[in-house]
């Protein structure tokens, strides 16, 4: 497992509380020894003109996760924390309004001082909407 602090979905849906996050409507759904899963709803709060999911919002979806699973991961729990440096994402495929969208953040290096992650959102036929990754540096507390 390379979490420092054990998640429980109690805890990973309530540190979203009063923050972007719970205003679009992201829900912690599962996880496991290397993975977190959230799922959003496609709806006015995430869409563009078009009706269709707003490339940015993609991009809160997988900062949201790779930010949380880096919280997890810190050496000191509780003493070190996590900002993100760096976020890339290829949008694959559109995501339309009444539709939900499911990203699962997994580990590429967790490092003492960066971490990166990928993050898949997959629409509710399992295909890919966007890939992304996140750079988060580790920031030592005293």
């Amino acid at each position: 497992m390379i979490w420092n602090t054990p998640p429980t979905l109690a805890g990973l849906n309530a540190s979203g509380s009063h923050t972007a996050v719970e205003h679009l409507g992201i829900v912690f759904t599962d996880f496991g020894d290397d993975y977190l899963i959230a799922e959003m709803p496609v709806d006015h709060r995430s869409v563009q003109p078009m009706r269709l999911l707003h490339g940015g919002v993609s991009c809160l979806l997988a900062e949201t996760l790779g930010s949380v699973a880096g919280m997890l991961a810190v050496p000191n729990p509780g003493v070190d924390h996590i900002v993100g440096t760096e976020i890339n994402a290829s949008h694959l495929r559109s995501a339309h309004e009444g539709e939900k969208v499911f990203g699962k953040v997994t580990p590429v290096k967790i490092g003492r001082t960066v971490q990166v992650w990928s993050i898949e959102i997959t629409n509710e036929a399992g295909k890919l909407v966007c890939l992304s990754r996140l750079t988060c540096q580790v920031i030592k507390g005293h």
